[in-house]
């Protein structure tokens, strides 16, 4: 902030005064404003909204008069306390003066009176989270004025009413229900349904209500004087960039806070001058489904803010063509050449008056995941963009929006049968499958969703307040506002699924609820009951509807934008699995390997965990090597079955990891049982009853002791991983005897088998010797028992800052490097993540004394330097030494671009993200070269 105050100062003193304000005219002004031509750099200066605005002015396009203030100026006005910049109001007024020379008409001249908007525009789009205000400079003389040259009081008197409602919430801070209940109130006084049957007499009366509304509110009058409204309009638009929402939406989006907006002041044009007079908003693909179709709508006498708040239900922008043919035409051939001239989808916005077309906004439109997915591809087929500019279109979490959980068809008739009606059917917003309970405000719908409660958030029509609510909920359902309501519009966003325009319900927010008529019966939703919504069909549903994982082979564009990503990636991408199912489906989403397979996980299995107990509780090696005799064909058969699913790619086999207190009852539980059996013990009388009784006492009390000699004050860093090994190395040799015997038995089927036994929590060396003498012993004994051999590789997980310290000495036996970043993130840190993520963790994010969740995201900072030193130490001593992470953060986008930069071989996440992985991999490539 500082380095503009002092450019301006430095301006001055030179005589040359900052410039804050160009006409839309003026692009090469700003371009040299802001020193570049990058149409990025443009964008953040004159923000998204103004930047197109200047570029549909040089291509020719009718685009209304107007000027920009830019983003700079904001940050300037924030920076100084909300003081003006030097110079910045009376460049404002400067080019009011020269938009009036391009119209014709005069800002605050009754008899030929200018109006403008007043719009926001971040670099970023961020659709109704900042304050736009309307039909600026009507006050009583000109609207007195605007009635003589249009002879339509009606026109007039509604366009004035929308500046006093617009301008007292916007700008002055009045609630907003207090101006809808005064044309609710006047609808009901003239005994209609709809604000467009409202006459001129209604509007005028609504017009001296709404100045006694922010007289009675904010003890001032209305402001009369044109410039006045101007200036206060713009700070609000300023102010606006620290508001609530537009935070929450930038905290959700990841939309950095120092951007600042630009102020849009653009000639009104006007939608609600009679029935040849139109808005509207639309789409050039359809943003749901990616179809290449025109896609959007419009309404007939109004203006723009009716269609995107949803308060009127609207006509399908194909409709155009037949209420007003020749703007219809002309449209289509301004927005065909809108998308062919940005190559992308447009989301523009457009006013008719009159018969005459006026483009009010152009921006890349917001889409669901199918969509972007399905255009990316469609327009590489088409020769507008290139595979590698196709990869960056498409950003991971779409990918994962597009797995996540749907409705089958069988599903939704099922339910029907079971009772769970089907309540209504409407507009498909924004697809997916939603389950929740019924909220009805954001307000809720936020403290529930914090609360782990799956929420549907229900209203008539969402507003850019509610957007806290919205991004908390997993659907959203209104009953008013079609496909490019804010509703839709923001769910798509943030993939959320939405079902828009439900008229047939009647939501009563006040007494939290909802009613619908399902053939003769009147069936009501509370605040807590069940619903299910299936935004891709506008379905929706009473209760609790079951989802299945979608079919990941048959969708077609996303497999071949994945097959585009392999071929430029540079970076591996495996799969955590620890059964058969897992490796079957981690192959099939694309997975070119197994980076880990926890063996623990296949000994907490019902039937088999009573075999591990008691090799735990076995107090003599000869009682612990009978258990893992029968072990040993349960651990061979895991282990077959997913080197089959593998044929041909590496698995790598971590060794028996977690402390060995958590395979047995908990220490809580067991003196609970020991109480109750003593209780129970006094009310036995025969001996047979007591001798049974004091056996079980004798068995929990054998478990019990062994727990308290198993019990650690720290098992994360007791006895554990390659520790076991050293005390217990009969469960190491029955492990090995598995990988080993169950490799030789599928290679003699044919299998191509890659075996990889790897030791977690090395931290010395030596730890590393030991365990693979017993390694080399077991595989002697098997190859010779067996007759044949297997390739295997011996390697070590790096979990500990010692083995990064010392890597270029763990590499002399270890034959690779796997990072368990989860450990090697709490080692680092000193943190268990358990107590964490519970007990502070978040209160560090919030107060950003941490920028993110460093168990979500790799710290670069401290985890990711262990990481490279570790590269660097571990190659300096085998060249060719694979590596990759394994950890959580394996399926992490921003942390798989730091394994491409450190040079790692691979990454290893859960199967379900094996496809995101191989974008997120692409990406990092085309970024970073």
């Amino acid at each position: 902030m500082s380095v503009l105050m002092n450019e301006e100062k430095s301006a001055v003193a030179s005589g040359q005064q900052k410039q804050w304000v160009f006409l839309f005219n003026e692009l090469d002004k700003a371009e040299a404003a802001c020193n570049s031509k990058k149409w990025d750099d443009v964008r953040s200066f004159l923000g998204g909204k103004g930047a197109n605005l200047f570029e549909m002015t040089r291509l020719g396009l009718p685009v209304p008069p107007g000027f920009t203030v830019s983003t700079e100026a904001c940050n300037a006005y924030l920076a100084a306390n909300h003081e003006l910049p030097e110079g910045m109001w009376e460049q404002e007024v400067a080019s009011i003066h020269a938009v009036e020379q391009q119209v014709g008409k005069k800002f605050g001249d009754p008899t030929n009176p200018l109006f403008v908007s007043c719009r926001s525009g971040a670099k970023f789009s961020m659709p109704g989270m900042m304050d736009t205000v309307l039909n600026i400079g009507l006050n009583d003389e000109t609207a007195e004025g605007m009635i003589a040259l249009t002879d339509d009081p009606r026109f007039v008197y509604d366009s004035y009413r929308r500046l006093i409602q617009m301008f007292g919430s916007v700008v002055m801070g009045v609630a907003d229900e207090p101006f809808e209940e005064a044309i609710a109130d006047q609808k009901k006084k003239s005994g209609i349904k709809h604000d467009v049957d409202l006459s001129a007499d209604d509007w005028k009366i609504i017009v001296e209500r709404f100045k006694s509304l922010v007289k009675a509110y904010k003890g001032m009058d209305f402001p009369q004087d044109p410039y006045k409204q101007l200036e206060m309009a713009t700070r609000a638009v300023f102010n606006s960039w620290f508001g609530k929402r537009a935070i929450d939406y930038r905290n959700a989006t990841g939309i950095r806070h120092d951007l600042g907006t630009a102020v849009n002041i653009v000639t009104m044009v006007f939608g609600n001058m009679g029935d040849d007079s139109a808005t509207g908003v639309a789409f050039t693909r359809n943003p749901v489904d990616g179809t290449k179709e025109l896609y959007g709508d419009f309404l007939i006498n109004a203006q723009g803010e009716d269609v995107v708040a949803g308060i009127r239900n609207t006509l399908p922008i194909a409709r155009l063509n037949v209420d007003m043919p020749e703007a219809f035409a002309q449209f289509m051939e301004i927005v065909t050449k809108l998308e062919n001239h940005f190559q992308d989808m447009q989301d523009v916005e457009f006013t008719i008056e009159h018969g005459k077309l006026w483009m009010l906004q152009t921006r890349n439109g917001k889409r669901t995941a199918r969509a972007a997915i399905k255009m990316a591809v469609d327009m590489t087929n088409e020769g507008l963009i290139d595979k590698p500019e196709a990869i960056t279109r498409v950003t991971p979490e779409q990918v994962d929006q597009l797995l996540h959980p749907q409705f089958s068809a069988e599903t939704k008739q099922k339910s029907r049968s079971e009772g769970n009606l089907l309540v209504s059917k409407a507009v498909n917003a924004s697809p997916g499958a939603a389950v929740g309970m019924a909220v009805f405000d954001a307000d809720t719908a936020d403290e529930w969703g914090k609360a782990g409660k799956a929420v549907i958030m229900v209203r008539p029509e969402t507003k850019p307040d509610d957007v806290h609510g919205m991004i908390a909920a997993k659907g959203i359902l209104t009953s008013r506002g079609g496909a490019t309501s804010h509703a839709a519009v923001v769910a798509r966003q943030f993939g959320t699924p939405a079902v828009c325009g439900a008229e047939d319900l009647e939501i009563d927010v006040e007494h939290r609820m909802m009613q619908v008529n399902v053939g003769d019966a009147q069936i009501e939703v509370r605040e807590g009951d069940w619903l299910s919504l299936d935004g891709g069909t506008g379905e929706v549903f009473l209760g609790k509807l079951a989802t299945q994982d979608p079919d990941f082979e048959h969708e077609a564009e996303l497999n071949t934008l994945l097959k585009w990503a392999d071929g430029i990636r540079t970076l591996g991408v495996w799969a955590n699995a620890d059964y058969p199912k897992d490796a079957n489906r981690a192959r099939r989403y694309g997975a070119q390997g197994i980076g880990l397979c926890r063996t623990e996980h296949m000994f907490f299995e019902e039937e088999r965990l009573p075999i591990v107990q008691e090799m735990i509780m076995a107090t003599s090696k000869a009682r612990r090597l009978s258990a893992l005799e029968r072990l040993l064909p349960v651990q061979r058969n895991d282990f077959e079955g997913i080197f089959r699913a593998m044929d041909g790619l590496p698995v790598i086999i971590r060794l028996l990891d977690p402390p060995l207190h958590e395979f047995l009852p908990s220490y809580h539980d067991l003196v609970a049982d020991l109480a109750d059996l003593k209780v129970r013990l006094q009310h036995f009388h025969t001996l047979s009853e007591i001798d049974t009784a004091l056996g079980q006492v004798r068995q929990k009390e054998d478990i019990l002791n062994r727990v308290k000699a198993l019990s650690e004050s720290n098992p994360m860093l007791g006895l554990r991983g390659d520790r076991l090994s050293v005390v217990m190395p009969e469960i190491t040799e029955m492990q090995v005897r598995a990988i080993l015997e169950a490799a030789i038995h599928v290679k003699k089927d044919g299998v191509d088998v890659h075996p990889e036994i790897m030791v977690p929590l090395a931290g010395h060396v030596n730890e590393l010797k030991f365990v693979k003498e017993i390694v080399d012993r077991i595989a002697a004994e098997v190859f010779a028992e067996s007759g044949t051999t297997v390739d295997f590789k011996y390697g070590s997980m790096v979990e500990v800052p010692r083995a990064a310290l010392t890597a270029d000495e763990l590499a002399e036996v270890a034959e690779f490097y796997s990072f368990g970043t989860n450990d090697l993130t709490q080692t680092t840190f000193g943190m268990s993540r358990d107590d964490a993520e519970s007990k502070f963790l978040m209160e560090y994010t919030e107060k950003e004394l941490l920028p993110t969740n460093p168990f979500q995201q790799l710290d670069r900072g401290g985890v990711g330097k262990l990481i490279e030193m570790t590269v660097k130490l571990g190659r300096s001593t085998r060249p060719d030494m694979h590596m990759g992470i394994c950890g959580e953060h394996g399926g992490d986008p921003n942390s798989i671009e730091f394994c491409h930069m450190a040079g790692l071989n691979y990454v290893s996440c859960s199967p379900f993200r094996v496809p995101i992985a191989r974008l997120a991999a692409a990406q990092a490539a085309v970024k970073h070269g």
